[in-house]
């Protein structure tokens, strides 16, 4: 992909992540036109196996037909971020979200432990989500 392309694609792709999490810490839900804009920029420099991507999002879809407690905004966000990345970038995504959410929360008990106040059971997923897909694109 030329370079002018890659960095407008790049460009969308973080003003659009930091809309998703800005608009999921403060309202708790992804809008859809945040996950069409992502999908739509994947146009940008297309590459036809790079569609496996959108199966980045079947374990979200799978853990909230099962288990709950996760928003269908989370799985669009990872369905349109697969379309960009990958999926192997996309796996890569996931697991370092997943590992940022787990590794705040931890800590976040820890510190509510030590104070002696009841910790939160829910946490918006975009933001960590984001910032994996972030480093995923930049690697």
């Amino acid at each position: 992909m030329p370079d002018k392309l890659a960095a407008v694609q790049a460009a969308f792709f973080v003003a659009l992540l930091c809309a998703a999490s800005v608009t999921d810490l403060i309202k708790r839900i992804v809008p859809n036109w945040i996950c069409l804009g992502i999908a739509f920029i994947s146009i940008i420099g297309f590459i036809p196996g790079k569609l496996l991507g959108i199966f980045i999002a079947l374990p979200f879809l799978l853990a909230a037909v099962f288990f709950g407690g996760m928003g269908g905004g989370d799985i669009k966000l990872m369905a349109a971020c697969g379309l960009v990345l990958g999926l192997p970038k996309g796996l890569f995504a996931t697991m370092a979200g997943l590992n940022l959410l787990l590794l705040y929360v931890s800590i976040y008990r820890i510190v509510c432990r030590v104070q002696r106040r009841e910790a939160k059971k829910a946490f918006p997923l975009a933001p960590f989500l984001s910032a994996g897909c972030l480093l995923a694109y930049f690697i």
